[in-house]
């Protein structure tokens, strides 16, 4: 198995419309760019056709990447800004999410599970009620954030990047990234205290 082809030599290769090179770099980040859009819009089919969007972009826009940090944030930032759109497009109807995103739950209170793999059914009824309204004041919590704030606690969180990764995605220093981390989980924990009294 010789060494994988670096990104930057991928994109070259699209810019030059070379299909392969299309082909290897979706096989790369199809998967992880998925589970960013579900994250995102909580829809199935919606990030299906959002993450085909972002790829057309990539081969219709290849030539718009500059060279300037990783690719891979700059694909991010495609899917990310497609999402947000999509979002806001749909948001006359807004949907509840039935589970609390697990990178504001203690690890101590939940198993090792993802929050989507955890079974309801074992759960009594008012606790899945419980559980529901808790998961939906925390999604307005953090929908209520400014969009730079959340962007990062998702990166950090969901996406399980490093700060410095992070930071890197968004085109910010690493000091500003940790300062805005900081913000935007004092705010999710004040608002949700504030829920509380």
């Amino acid at each position: 198995m010789h060494d994988p082809l670096p990104d930057q030599t991928l994109i070259e290769s699209i810019q030059d419309q070379q299909v392969w090179a299309f082909e290897l770099l979706f096989e790369r980040y199809e998967g992880a760019i998925r589970r960013h859009l579900c994250h995102i819009v909580r829809d199935e089919p919606a990030a299906e056709d959002l993450l085909q969007e972002t790829f057309l972009r990539v081969w219709t826009r290849a030539r718009q990447w500059n060279g300037q940090g990783p690719f891979k944030g700059w694909l991010f930032r495609i899917a990310t800004n497609l999402a947000l759109n999509h979002l806001r497009t749909r948001r006359r109807q807004p949907e509840q999410p039935l589970d609390m995103p697990d990178y504001l739950v203690d690890d101590d209170d939940l198993p090792d599970t993802p929050g989507w793999l955890v079974d309801t059914a074992s759960l009594g009824p008012e606790a899945v009620v419980e559980q529901v309204e808790r998961g939906a004041r925390l999604q307005q919590i953090i929908q209520d954030l400014p969009e730079e704030k959340r962007e990062l606690l998702h990166l950090v969180h969901q996406m399980e990047l490093s700060l410095r990764e992070a930071a890197d995605e968004l085109g910010i220093p690493e000091g500003t990234a940790k300062s805005r981390l900081y913000y935007a989980r004092e705010q999710v924990k004040h608002g949700l205290q504030a829920e509380q009294e």
